[in-house]
């Protein structure tokens, strides 16, 4: 009777640690996703600012606003992969990089209060961006190191919890100077 009782309070700690690690798994997958899902609507809404700055340069230089609607085009993805998301942040940094140096040859259009309000709507955008790239990446390493340590990796594996990949370091801002640099010089 004793040895019964046992094994009946062996399996239901069993049982009552499986299910709690479920739910954790959900809780830390859904937390992925939705930084996710706020990464892909902040890069949309990027986009239509970016494509809004394009075509107030419109009216400045027609093949400067040919090339960049080009771009635009090519590069917006729905559902995007976290490699289709660093390139699009390249993308969105290169036009952005076009339209300062239109801006800085056209100083009306520099000097547009549209131009300026829409460029500080942009570096919020890039900000909220950064702020969801940072909570995906720790509940992807969250998730990662739960799948992969013992003992609930047993769970994840015997419910198909999976690793994700966590989304690349942007290099062009990592390999910036530092001011030390700066000042050193």
């Amino acid at each position: 009777m004793t040895v019964l009782i046992i094994i009946i309070a062996i399996a239901v700690l069993i049982f009552l640690y499986i299910f709690k690690t479920q739910r954790e798994f959900v809780s830390l997958e859904e937390k992925m996703k939705n930084a996710y899902g706020q990464i892909n609507v902040q890069q949309k809404t990027r986009w239509d600012a970016v494509t809004n700055l394009v075509e107030m340069t419109k009216q400045y230089t027609q093949h400067e606003h040919d090339t960049l609607v080009d771009v635009i085009s090519k590069r917006r993805i729905d559902n995007a992969t976290p490699e289709q998301i660093a390139d699009q942040d390249n993308a969105i940094q290169s036009v952005l990089s076009r339209l300062n140096a239109v801006a800085e040859a056209y100083p009306d259009l520099k000097a547009n209060q549209m131009f300026i309000d829409t460029m500080a709507s942009i570096r919020q955008y890039e900000e909220n961006v950064r702020t969801s790239r940072m909570v995906y990446n720790d509940s992807v390493t969250k998730l990662n190191m739960m799948v992969r340590q013992w003992p609930s990796s047993i769970v994840a594996s015997m419910l198909h919890f999976t690793t994700h990949d966590l989304l690349p370091e942007d290099t062009a801002k990592a390999e910036a100077p530092s001011v030390s640099d700066i000042f050193n010089k």
